[in-house]
């Protein structure tokens, strides 16, 4: 590894951390408000100072190209970095302690969206901006919304940009990897804007409508109110916020292929199709047991199945009710759609459909293969061949998602919680939905977790929101061994 080119990319990373809270402080000091003002005022200061540090030590220069080792650095420890300055409002506000503080700027940057806040209707609005900021800034990925904006990174940002990206495949869709940041980001900025105008045509004011469309297209589920979008009580608000949550769990790099050859692209591919089969099957089968089971009428359970399906299936975590008293079956499925995910290449958490579907055509083709020995039957999505690297590195991705939900709820039955609490915390945390059933509650959060499984679900928080292996990569010590040595 170069430490000189990490250390100058983590001090531009730094600075850009610091660029993003200024928003908040704005807002603070235009409504006068001096403890947001100065609480932001010292963050900027501390990310300009941490800058500065690492400048000192390193830097970039022209023809500098980035290994592969020094992108997985440089994604692991900036996501880290950008996170634990990102607590700095915080705790230095005095709003939260420091484990909390934590807590809350990992599950922003993860897109997580459970809060340790008990009250966030009491929060000054620069510090619930900060919040949503998070959220947006760590939905498409930090080093993603970097690297579009840097221009010195060449031919090395592919190392970068595979190592952020989630999902099995990384799809390119301009020769450059610079420009396909670009277009990301363009297609990501777009889709906000958008989502907020049509926020504010259902009745948001301006600050509710920008701040839920930041989260909404990060699938990050901050609010400004404690139950969220049920404070609302707009029907037509939650579908709408469905629609555009549905939107956010698809590949932004298929978005950004249609914006250059046509819808036609979204509709022709497979990984989103059944995704939306997923969210519409899903939805018919708890609206009918909503019917059944809660005697809801009709219209009451279709908007309630299709609303938390597309909140928990994006991993987003939007409620407009307490899911926790739904009968035993639509908890079920809930609990599944959390775990599967959005798309590959989107801002939503878990599994992922395309794994899921790898998954299960590689199980097709092992049962075909036993059947017809000489047989050659190769994995496809959307029309193309599948590197058998691809589909065994899924079936090692859902191997250790589940192992490390296993061990994360270990731990936490470990620090005093019950069986089910711990399963429900360790799955909607790897899976970065935030919301859950039990202690965590649909709105309730983190908040009543003892503090070491705060400090574990920052840890989960981490490697889900990097897709594990980024992240344990860290700790092989050949990862940090030089070709000379250490």
């Amino acid at each position: 590894m170069d430490k000189r080119i990490i250390s100058g990319l983590l001090g531009y990373l730094t600075l850009f951390t610091g660029a993003a809270m200024l928003p908040s402080f704005l807002l603070a000091a235009f409504t006068e408000e001096l403890n947001g003002a100065a609480t932001f005022l010292l963050s900027i200061f501390l990310c300009v100072a941490v800058t500065f540090e690492l400048e000192r030590f390193g830097g970039l220069k022209g023809k500098d190209n980035i290994g592969v080792r020094d992108g997985i650095a440089i994604t692991s420890i900036g996501w880290l970095l950008v996170s634990i300055l990102g607590m700095v409002p915080y705790f230095a506000g005095g709003y939260l302690n420091l484990i909390d503080s934590m807590v809350e700027s990992f599950a922003g940057f993860s897109g997580t969206g459970a809060t340790v806040f008990e009250d966030v209707e009491t929060l000054p609005r620069s510090i619930l901006l900060w919040r949503s900021l998070s959220n947006w800034v760590g939905g498409l990925g930090v080093v993603v919304i970097f690297m579009a904006i840097l221009s010195q990174l060449g031919r090395g940002a592919m190392f970068i940009l595979r190592a952020e990206m989630t999902g099995p495949t990384k799809d390119r869709q301009m020769p450059r990897i610079r420009d396909n940041a670009k277009m990301l980001f363009k297609v990501y900025v777009v889709l906000t804007i958008i989502c907020a105008v049509s926020y504010f045509l259902c009745g948001l004011e301006i600050f509710a409508a920008i701040n839920h469309a930041m989260t909404t297209i990060a699938t990050g589920g901050y609010g400004i109110y404690n139950g969220t979008v049920g404070e609302y009580g707009n029907n037509y608000l939650e579908f709408c916020m469905a629609f555009f949550m549905i939107i956010a769990s698809g590949s932004f790099a298929m978005y950004a292929l249609a914006f250059r050859r046509g819808v036609g692209v979204i509709f022709r591919n497979t990984e989103f199709k059944i995704y939306l089969w997923i969210v519409f099957v899903v939805s018919a089968i708890i609206a009918t047991d909503l019917i059944l089971e809660a005697g809801d009428s009709i219209e009451t359970a279709i908007r309630r199945a299709i609303f938390h399906v597309a909140s928990m299936s994006s991993t987003t975590g939007f409620v407009a009710e307490d899911f926790d008293l739904w009968p035993p079956v639509s908890k079920a499925f809930l609990i599944i759609t959390m775990f599967l995910g959005g798309c590959a290449g989107s801002t939503a958490g878990g599994l992922k459909v395309a794994r899921i579907i790898l998954l299960f055509k590689f199980v097709g083709a092992i049962v075909s293969q036993k059947l017809h020995p000489q047989q050659i039957n190769p994995v496809k999505l959307n029309g193309q061949v599948i590197e058998e690297s691809v589909v065994h590195n899924a079936a090692k991705f859902f191997f250790a998602l589940v192992m490390l939900d296993i061990f994360f709820a270990f731990v936490m039955m470990f620090d005093g919680i019950d069986f089910v609490n711990s399963i429900s915390v360790s799955v909607t945390t790897m899976s970065s939905v935030g919301p859950g059933f039990g202690i965590q509650g649909a709105t309730s959060g983190y908040a009543l977790l003892p503090p070491l499984s705060k400090f574990f679900l920052c840890v989960c928080m981490f490697l889900s929101r990097l897709e594990i292996f980024t992240v344990l990569v860290l700790f092989t010590p050949s990862f940090w061994r030089s070709r000379d040595g250490w």
